[in-house]
């Protein structure tokens, strides 16, 4: 954990400091004063265990939790139901009772893959989910219990998260384009890739935005999806509804347009020593054990609307990432 005690303004909270939001967080923490950020990693708080959750959350009061760890092996949600459900499904509405029982605001992060893909256009809030695959069934589920433990819980659903850090199309296409001069991607699926560093930019301005004018008292919160009993009072109103909003990078492209920009990039940096060649292949001729919709498209109006215009060129990060990586050894 850490924490700037030199700094002033609201406290905020952030879980999953190791992964690729946790990290960008950080990374925007050092950097903007506007705010007090504490960050906890996996091994040191359970945000599955009831009472360890609690404990935290008194030992560190604050104005906002923003909800940055995740269960994301999509192929492998299938086969560990449990460990997804526990992290994607369960914590996020433990996590919005307690906050909802300290008048902080919960800001979770959810995915586009809540949605079945089959709209001819970019998803709206208010469309009707249906996930295809065990991971986004689980995503929702939290959404689901984090709004019915504390309606002013800020979702914010994203897609195709890419960093310097962990696992994600950009490492991996780095580490196979150095190896291979022919590669096959899936171009008949359409989305937004997100920066993590614009998405940790969305979180921090929203979580300034939401703070409310007063907080609640304290109170015991139960480990459960849903509410049951007495619901613990929760913060007053602020200028930040609560509900579902979209984040995602612009413009759309196809995994095989992403893979292409990847390379041209990494070619004019030195990353790599050959422009591959990149075959555009349709899904079904690259088998998986989850299925992913062919439509990833989020209509970010909403969020532009509340916070004004907000920095989504994923070209831009792109360029922000294989500059970081061009001052290391290489790019596994």
């Amino acid at each position: 954990m850490s924490r700037d005690i030199a700094r002033s303004g609201p406290q905020i909270l952030v879980t999953g400091m190791d992964g690729q939001l946790g990290r960008s967080l950080q990374a925007l923490a050092a950097q903007d004063l506007s705010a007090v950020y504490i960050f906890v990693k996996r091994t040191d708080l359970d945000i599955t265990d009831a009472a360890a959750l609690e404990r935290w959350l008194d030992a560190h009061p604050a104005d906002a939790l923003i909800n940055a760890a995740a269960y994301t092996a999509v192929d492998r949600a299938a086969a560990e139901p449990d460990a997804a459900l526990a992290v994607n499904a369960h914590a996020p509405g433990l996590m919005a009772r307690c906050c909802a029982a300290r008048g902080m605001r919960l800001l979770h992060v959810s995915t586009d893959y809540v949605f079945d893909g089959t709209s001819d256009r970019a998803y709206r809030e208010t469309d009707a989910p249906g996930p295809l695959n065990s991971y986004g069934r689980s995503k929702l589920l939290g959404e689901q219990a984090a709004l019915a433990a504390a309606p002013d819980a800020i979702i914010v659903r994203t897609s195709w998260v890419f960093s310097a850090w962990g696992s994600n199309f950009v490492r991996t296409m780095l580490r196979l384009g150095a190896q291979h001069d022919h590669l096959r991607v899936i171009d008949d699926q359409i989305g937004g890739p997100t920066w993590a560093g614009h998405l940790a930019q969305a979180l921090h301005r929203l979580a300034l935005k939401s703070q409310a004018s007063s907080a609640a008292a304290p109170a015991l919160c139960q480990p459960a999806l849903h509410p049951n009993g007495n619901r613990a009072a929760s913060a007053a109103p602020s200028s930040v509804p609560g509900g579902v909003y979209h984040f995602a990078g612009a413009p759309w492209v196809s995994w095989h347009g992403f893979a292409q920009e990847i390379f041209a990039q990494a070619l004019e940096l030195g990353l790599i020593p050959r422009l591959p060649a990149v075959e555009a292949i349709p899904s079904r001729d690259w088998p998986s054990p989850e299925p992913r919709p062919a439509n990833s498209r989020l209509d970010c109006t909403q969020l532009e609307a509340l916070l004004g215009p907000l920095e989504r060129d994923w070209r831009i990060g792109l360029d922000q990432v294989l500059r970081t990586w061009n001052a290391r050894p290489g790019p596994a």
